[in-house]
């Protein structure tokens, strides 16, 4: 498509909604395309995004570029065959993209990291720009770069753990957690991973660095799932404040939060899972 209009489409996610064919994984993938320009963010866990993307006609081969969030596994699993795809392509990514990453709690403990050593995605076409600001990386699309942790009640996850130089077990801050920021029209579409930084860090962070821009849409994870009663109530608190149109929560939002999102915010909220499609005018 090479209208002047944003076409947005959910290639991975843990739930679908037509066409039959389609596949559901623990992860999020969404593919963009506006006047020309393809871009996708994330590659989900590696299960879905190539059936997904041949189920939904949309082409692969053609990306001018790839955002990831964050070096999570079920955010960048499915890049070598992405890659496998497009040979050369730019990839966009937080220089800590590739740092050891596992999951703790009590006994159990898990790897959660990306999957591939930098040199091999590179073997397959892989170029990649490492940021750390907030970034304009093309024409109307922006990087959110590091997001401040500037709120009291969005802490980082618990349960996931890096070692530190010294070999100890050490909370994973997640400064890598990046989204993607597209201007329409309409205004912001702001595409999250999982949010580990927090939705309304994130959210203050985009405002502050796009002045007198309007958020029209936030899509994407936003790790609510893992949030106790207090975060809960006063991130939907806080949200109010950005008068956002609609939010599109999945991956990490979690079933139970995600249906009370959508009873607090009734007409302004939606799913989104595998197959969701959305177009923004573009100026």
């Amino acid at each position: 498509m090479t209208d002047n209009t944003l076409h947005l489409t959910v290639l991975c996610e843990n739930s679908v909604a037509g066409p039959f064919g389609l596949i559901g994984e623990h992860g999020w993938a969404a593919h963009l395309d506006f006047s020309g320009t393809h871009i996708l963010f994330d590659t989900g866990q590696g299960q879905g995004i190539i059936n997904n993307s041949l189920t939904l006609d949309v082409d692969l081969r053609q990306l001018d570029a790839i955002i990831l969030s964050h070096g999570h596994y079920d955010h960048t699993s499915g890049l070598p065959d992405v890659l496998k795809l497009t040979g050369d392509v730019n990839v966009y990514a937080h220089p800590h993209c590739f740092v050891n990453r596992y999951w703790q709690k009590d006994e159990e403990c898990r790897e959660i990291g990306i999957r591939f050593k930098q040199s091999y995605l590179e073997s397959l076409g892989a170029d990649f720009t490492f940021l750390r600001g907030f970034s304009h990386i093309s024409d109307k699309v922006f990087v959110s770069g590091e997001v401040p942790r500037v709120t009291d009640f969005e802490p980082p996850d618990i349960h996931m753990k890096i070692r530190n130089t010294e070999g100890l077990w050490v909370q994973d801050q997640l400064l890598d957690d990046m989204s993607l920021i597209i201007d329409t029209r309409e205004g912001l579409v702001v595409l999250l991973g999982c949010a580990h930084a927090g939705l309304i860090n994130i959210l203050t962070h985009v405002t502050k660095n796009l002045p007198g821009k309007k958020i029209h849409t936030v899509i994407g994870g936003t790790h609510l799932g893992f949030a106790g009663e207090t975060q809960f109530n006063k991130t939907i608190a806080a949200l109010e404040q950005f008068h956002v149109k609609q939010l599109g929560a999945g991956h990490c939002t979690g079933l139970e939060n995600g249906a009370r999102l959508s009873h607090i915010l009734g007409e302004n909220y939606f799913f989104s899972p595998v197959g969701t499609r959305l177009s923004f005018a573009m100026d």
